[in-house]
């Protein structure tokens, strides 16, 4: 098995089209996932600034938990691994509360 994306002269040219197709799409769906992730940051900044505000904390793990049972029900019905989406929405909310308290930080140090 070869981890090279090189084609080999003598691939077949019909396989090379549905591999560079399929790929296309890849491609577009990356590109798709990167520009949702951005708007989901932007509205978890506004949420930052406003917890700052009012001074409510960084983290709220009741809703985090009920984000995660949300989103590991998703995955199932849309036959997506929930571990693996589990793990995937673990790691944003850790990004997002990282920037909340960076947040906070420079509101309570008069930055904002």
């Amino acid at each position: 098995m070869t981890t090279s994306n090189a084609a080999t002269p003598d691939a077949d040219p019909a396989v090379l089209e549905e591999l560079t197709r399929l790929r296309d799409s890849i491609d577009n769906i990356d590109a798709a996932v990167v520009h949702m992730l951005a708007e989901r940051f932007k509205c978890t900044q506004q949420v930052g600034r406003l917890k700052a505000q009012h001074r409510l904390p960084p983290a709220d793990p009741g809703r985090e938990a009920r984000q995660i049972a949300r989103l590991r029900a998703l995955a199932e019905n849309a036959k997506l691994d929930p571990a693996f989406a589990e793990k995937f929405l673990t790691f944003i909310i850790a990004e997002v509360i990282r920037h909340h308290e960076r947040i906070a930080d420079d509101t309570a140090g008069g930055r904002s």
